[in-house]
């Protein structure tokens, strides 16, 4: 174990009512009067230097600077990282607060927390950018899929929610970057970062209390297409206890560095005795720096007080015996919160963190660690204890804990708590709502517990905690206020009590079971399940008819149609698009979509069902974005098959979906290396894979600085000894085998033009030729709307007892959300997400919908998710609630895996 932890003392509140604030030893005097020309206006204190100040003058200048907390250089005034509201998609960057001479000495250069409060108050922000310091443009971005895909739209994966890692710095409020698993940040197309062998400095300060086993919680040097491109190919800073690849000494977390197909704690590939737990520190500091040559150095501090140790100095693992680690191969992407292949099962927090160019002396380093502990990162300076679901006046104690970060005495420290409208929060055991505690010492924590009392109405909003209180003395002096917010909701509790995803012998034999846990009728009229597909958007799975009420301890059971619409048909139309087209047959009598709009028709013909989706091209090593613009009749695609002349193609999802008719089929986009070397001059290069490239593409060749666009020709042979590419111009610089050739190939054409731009890893579906009616249909029907065919035996769900209702939208088999919702639409009444195991391995216990899953259970550590129940012989398995209707809001222990699926009836293990 090392580390002494940092002592905290604290108090709690013992049936004591709020007291007047008295200010003792204080007094007011009136300065003299002065003239103008007497009065000298105060200067603001100058800003300290910063880490990559410290760096440059070292000789070893930052390369890439990246914090959410507060400028890593002394002259840094830009936006430290850029949020999006999820509730209108509206985009807001976050700075530093400038120096300020009054109303008291403020050197600034902290994050401009405030803004981000008052910028996302009553909704959801997320991380979308991390700007870079440097000046080199090497910001870190949603990270792109790659070997391992990630949860959210097109295999990206998904982004940091802005207010999860609340802290403070200097004093003052500010917010890291909460990583859960399926998150992750990079920039494939970086500038100025070394490559190959060429040495560097690595550092970042994270949470320490914030870790998990995934693959991993990396911030560094890494491959440009996330892919594993072969060892030392990468050079990162890891926390976190996994053991796949080395170790530590005792149980972890362990500070190591992953230089691809291993993380490493010394010289050996497994363990290394003298590299130890860190388990008492809040803050971490940890270090990786790599010579140019056969050296590198391990190192780790607590980022609140102290100076670093080496955990180890010396030649690169097995570098004795072997190549794998010298020389170094590194690529020179930047990556945050995943590993280089995108691993993305990792959790952890990220405050600050840089890469140099140059091997820093260690003396630079120590002056590094210096500069952080001056800082003064702390703890959340107000926090409120967790607050589960309620039910209608329902009541539940939450504890508000103030801790006093302010580096000096607070007294008359006051304690409240606001409720949303109709609820009250009351000082527990009393009617008073505040309690003022007379003096806190630096360092020392003080707790009230209030009692939260629900309304009698449903509904959803904010408990707020606030504290006040005033600084006699410091660096911060007067009257001083915080606020800390939880999102709250008061629901009727009806459950998504079970569900099965597949059988072995059946993939689409789903159901989805609600059950009514309260003890009245519950009108379930224009509720909604939103499904949520991991790597998909979310679409609506059924919205429940009017009329339809649940009794007290009943059942509604919804089975997955044999097939669904694939795309939304307007009134008139005799065409479905459909998922699926097993079982049916030219005669049969079919139902379109379920309750008041449902519709019977007889199929006059039977043509091919709608292909799995594929994307717009993602070019993962310069983009990972390309924007298709309105008006444009062209899509680069990542999958080509299915697609057919005269057929119809769906572009995107939700509100900016379109359709349009394919008029012709050209070839996918290509994502590969160069298999030689190419000089500058060349007019041909080696390729690993080009049978979808046509003369006249576009290739981008190599990535960063040594980045061009050139046109083919003329198209050879793969591989090194192979005819390769001819190219129209000559190249302008050289490129080293492996590094990544993009083309974004001919795609499928269309009419009419998009009315909308539409982006990569957007989907674009061949709709195949569907299903025909005898007669036009009299309403329209949106997409997932269930098919029904009661003849088919061998899609969808099969067995008793027959559904309440269909659904049309199949549920993804490994990994999801979903989401029941009341009729307004707006209050999440309760939500599942569910996904593989966590464990070492880099792919598992992703999270689909995050802001779900903080809704449903504590997303400390390594994340809480159901997880999924896998195919089984007969009946299956599935994930149920035991008992029905039991809702703890931890989706890793409310539901279990029961091997006897019970659709329609009571749970059973």
């Amino acid at each position: 174990m090392f580390g002494p932890p940092t002592r905290r003392t604290r108090r709690r509140l013992a049936a004591r009512t709020a007291t007047a604030l008295t200010l003792v030893g204080a007094t007011f005097t009136l300065a003299p009067m002065t003239s103008p020309a007497q009065a000298a206006k105060p200067a603001a204190p100058a800003r300290p230097q910063g880490p990559c100040d410290i760096y440059a003058d070292g000789g070893t200048p930052c390369v890439a600077a990246h914090s959410t907390t507060r400028a890593l250089y002394a002259s840094y005034d830009g936006p430290l990282y850029r949020i999006r509201r999820t509730s209108d998609n509206a985009v807001e960057d976050i700075g530093v607060v400038r120096p300020a001479a009054v109303p008291f000495p403020d050197a600034g250069g902290y994050a401009d927390a405030t803004e981000q409060d008052s910028f996302c108050a009553g909704t959801i922000c997320l991380i979308t950018t991390i700007y870079d310091q440097s000046g080199k443009g090497n910001h870190l971005y949603q990270a792109p899929p790659g070997t391992f895909r990630g949860p959210d739209v097109g295999g990206f994966d998904t982004l940091s929610i802005a207010d999860m890692a609340p802290i403070t710095i200097g004093g003052h409020k500010a917010y890291g970057v909460y990583i859960m698993p399926g998150m992750g940040y990079r920039n494939n197309n970086a500038t100025g970062l070394p490559k190959g062998d060429e040495p560097e400095g690595i550092y970042y300060v994270i949470d320490g209390t914030h870790y998990d086993s995934g693959c991993c919680f990396d911030y560094g040097n890494a491959s440009t297409n996330g892919r594993a491109v072969g060892t030392g190919t990468m050079e990162t800073t890891y926390f976190g206890t996994a053991t796949a690849w080395g170790s530590g000494s005792g149980p972890g977390p362990w500070i190591m560095s992953d230089m691809e197909a291993g993380l490493f704690s010394g010289y050996n590939a497994k363990q290394n005795p003298a590299d130890p737990t860190i388990d008492s520190w809040r803050f971490v500091t940890a270090v990786v720096d790599g010579g140019g040559g056969n050296q590198w150095d391990l190192r780790g501090g607590n980022a609140q007080e102290g100076a670093l140790t080496t955990f180890y100095s010396g030649i690169r693992p097995g570098s004795l015996t072997n190549a794998s680690y010298y020389p170094m191969h590194k690529k020179g992407a930047v990556l945050l919160g995943t590993g280089g292949d995108n691993g993305n099962g990792s959790s952890g927090t990220f405050y600050e963190g840089v890469m140099t160019k140059g091997y820093p002396a260690e003396a630079t380093t120590d002056a590094v660690q210096a500069n952080i502990v001056a800082a003064r990162y702390d703890v959340q300076r107000l926090t409120l204890s967790r607050a589960t679901t309620f039910t209608r006046g329902s009541a539940q104690d939450v504890t508000e804990t103030f801790t006093n970060t302010t580096g000096s005495a607070a007294v008359g420290v006051k304690l409240g708590m606001s409720a949303p409208k109709g609820w009250s929060a009351l000082v527990k055991g009393t009617d008073d709502k505040s309690v003022t505690f007379d003096r806190v010492a630096p360092g020392e924590s003080v707790s009230a517990t209030f009692t939260v009392t629900s309304a009698a109405a449903t509904g959803a909003g904010f408990l707020t905690g606030k504290a006040e209180w005033t600084n006699p003395s410091g660096p911060v002096k007067g009257r001083q206020s915080t606020e800390t917010a939880q999102a709250v909701r008061d629901v009727i509790p009806v459950r998504i009590n079970e569900v099965r995803y597949r059988t072995s012998s059946n993939t689409t034999d789903q159901f989805v079971e609600l059950y009514n846990a309260s003890d009245v009728d519950v009108d379930l009229s224009g509720w909604t399940l939103t499904n949520t597909p991991s790597g998909s958007a979310g679409t609506t799975l059924a919205q429940i008819p009017a009329g339809t009420k649940l009794a007290s301890g009943a059942y509604y059971l919804l089975g997955l149609s044999a097939s669904g619409l694939a795309a939304p048909l307007s009134p008139g139309a005799t065409t479905v698009n459909v998922r699926s087209t097993t079982g049916f047959a030219a005669g049969r009598r079919i139902e379109v979509d379920t309750g008041a709009k449902r519709e019977t028709r007889t199929i006059q013909a039977v043509g091919t069902a709608a292909s799995t989706p594929t994307t717009l091209f993602v070019p993962v090593s310069t983009g990972p974005w390309i924007t298709i613009p309105a008006g444009s009749t062209n899509v680069p695609v990542t999958n080509a098959t299915g697609f057919t002349v005269g057929q119809q193609i769906g572009i995107d999802s939700g509100a900016a979906y379109e359709q349009a008719t394919v008029t012709a089929v050209g070839k996918a986009a290509t994502q590969t290396t160069l298999s030689a070397a190419a000089p500058a001059g060349a007019t041909n290069i080696k390729v690993a894979a080009d049978s979808a490239m046509t003369p006249g593409d576009k290739l981008t060749v190599d990535t960063g600085e040594n980045e061009e666009v050139v046109t083919v020709t003329n198209v050879g042979t793969t591989g090194a000894n192979g005819t390769g590419v001819d190219l129209a111009a000559p190249l302008r610089f050289a490129h080293e085998p492996g590094v990544d050739v993009s083309d974004p190939g001919t795609g499928v054409s269309f009419s009419p033009a998009t009315r909308l731009p539409h982006t990569s890893g957007a989907a674009v579906q061949a709709l195949g030729g569907g299903i025909t009616l005898d007669s036009p249909l009299d309403q329209g029907h949106a997409t997932g709307a269930a098919v029904v065919d009661p003849l088919v035996t061998t899609a969808g769900y099969q067995g008793s007892p027959a559904p309440d209702q269909w659904f049309g939208g199949a549920l993804s088999t490994s990994a999801g959300s979903i989401a029941l919702r009341d009729a307004t639409g707006a209050l999440v009444v309760d939500a599942v997400v569910y996904g593989s195991q966590q464990s070492s391995s880099s792919g598992n216990g992703t999270i689909t919908s995050p802001e779900l899953a903080v809704m449903e259970a504590d997303q400390g550590r390594g994340g809480c998710i159901a997880v999924v129940a896998g195919a089984a012989a007969g009946a299956g398995r599935s994930n149920a609630r035991w008992p029905d209707g039991n809702d703890t809001d931890s989706l890793c222990r409310d539901f279990i895996t029961t091997t006897v699926p019970t659709p329609g009836a009571a749970n059973a293990r």
